[in-house]
């Protein structure tokens, strides 16, 4: 009975010590590593994927549509026709707007051709006006590209920075949390009081919060680079790293210059101008005469005397124009006082690019200042933090001491880790206001 009882309990026992290596050798799945990304593949991906750029290249190519709209009155226009009338015997029509009054019984279909000749300029103006347009659209398709490449650039480099401000939170908690460790073991042994735990425990806590900040800045930043690239949703990448370029040259008048001549914007400004300035002389020629031609010809099936089987005609059309309460008067003067306005615009425009190239340079200059200042500072800080540490374990100073290096030496390796991916981010805003992120 007893063997009988066992044997089941045997063969069980021997079945889970079977299976266990099977369990032990099963693993759960990892994830997929971060996939790399480049700062140049960031910019293919954005100028592929930002819906604002894709508007503005369909608003440019709705422009020049409009073009093609102007210049189809150079060429004839031809119009097919039928008509069939069914009329009482020697019937006249006796009312209504002028007309020939015999309606004869017939059916009749055929084509009119009719082709403008000349209206003195005006069909020439609007068309160049229009084709100064769309070229100025293309122009405002280059300064959305640019900004674009800036957003994407800003948002590559922001998500960098954030992340060396991680591991520079990373490690100071490391680092406090080793001290805090040492102070409660002094403490213990009376060697240490409760107060320098308090503080010890305090900067651990600050350096918590901090990380805590960072960690949240990392997922910020992603968001905002998601964005620049046209994702709907978040997406991690291993992001590669770029030299820092050479600080800007010191003539900032060359820049200016350098500005005025490539900021799309601006050439698009002087399009805009010149378009409105042919608008304005097309609407001068509104007072000038139009001469076109027509002709019809066509078969007539079915008809009655004293009509025939075809026919056919030609002619001219002059159409003077003599008084119309002042319209044209108004639109010639309407299309010059918009030309005016696109003039001021345009050098307001030109005023705004100086001053903001001045302040993207200035930024810049600053921004390569800082960087050498914070490496600096961040070798002092270290060397604090190094010597006020071996004062708190000699006991030639207190705690407070300690814990003001250590705040010191943590804001200093931020602000130098931050310092390089500044640098870079100034550079691309003054790239962008010297026209030079194509």
């Amino acid at each position: 009975m007893i063997r009988n009882r066992l044997l089941p309990l045997l063969l069980c026992a021997i079945a889970a010590c079977t299976a266990l290596p099977v369990f032990a050798q099963a693993k759960p799945p990892q994830s997929a590593p971060p996939q790399s990304l480049t700062l140049e593949q960031a910019d293919a991906i954005a100028l592929r994927n930002r819906p604002r750029l894709r508007a503005s290249i369909y608003a440019a190519q709705a422009a020049g549509q409009v073009t093609r709209e102007t210049r189809a009155a150079y060429f004839p226009t031809v119009q097919g026709a039928a008509t069939g009338a069914l009329a009482d015997s020697e019937s006249h029509v006796a009312a209504g707007d002028l007309n020939n009054p015999s309606v004869y019984n017939r059916y009749s279909n055929g084509f009119t051709i009719n082709q403008l000749i000349t209206d003195f300029g005006r069909t020439e103006n609007l068309t160049k006006s229009a084709r100064l347009g769309a070229q100025a659209q293309q122009q405002d398709t280059n300064a959305t590209r640019a900004d674009t490449l800036l957003d994407v650039d800003e948002a590559y480099y922001r998500v960098l920075q954030s992340q060396a401000v991680l591991r520079v939170a990373e490690e100071a908690v490391k680092e406090r949390q080793v001290v805090v460790d040492q102070v409660n073991v002094l403490a213990k042994n009376q060697l240490k009081s409760g107060l320098d735990v308090s503080f010890a425990n305090v900067n651990l806590d600050q350096a918590q919060l901090l990380l805590t900040q960072a960690q949240n800045n990392v997922q910020a930043a992603y968001a905002n680079l998601a964005l620049a690239l046209g994702y709907t949703t978040v997406q991690s990448f291993q992001l590669t790293d770029t030299p820092l370029p050479a600080a800007p040259a010191p003539d900032l008048s060359q820049f200016v210059a350098e500005a005025i001549q490539q900021r799309p914007e601006i050439a698009a400004g002087r399009l805009q101008s010149d378009s409105a300035r042919a608008f304005e002389r097309a609407e001068r020629d509104l007072w000038m005469p139009s001469l076109s031609v027509v002709g019809a010809a066509g078969l007539t099936p079915a008809y009655e005397a004293p009509l025939v089987d075809r026919y056919a005609a030609a002619g001219f059309n002059l159409s003077i124009p003599i008084f119309n309460g002042g319209l044209f008067s108004a639109r010639h003067a309407e299309a010059h006082l918009q030309t005016e306005q696109t003039d001021q615009n345009l050098r307001e425009l030109e005023d705004q690019i100086a001053r903001d190239v001045r302040v993207a340079w200035l930024d810049a200059n600053t921004a390569y200042q800082q960087l050498s200042v914070d490496q600096h500072l961040q070798q002092e800080a270290a060397l604090s933090l190094d010597l006020a540490q071996s004062r708190y374990k000699l006991g030639l100073s207190s705690i407070v001491e300690l814990s003001q290096a250590q705040l010191n030496e943590t804001q200093a390796e931020i602000d130098e880790a931050s310092a390089k991916y500044q640098c870079q981010i100034t550079m691309d805003q003054l790239n962008f206001q010297l026209g030079n992120l194509r």
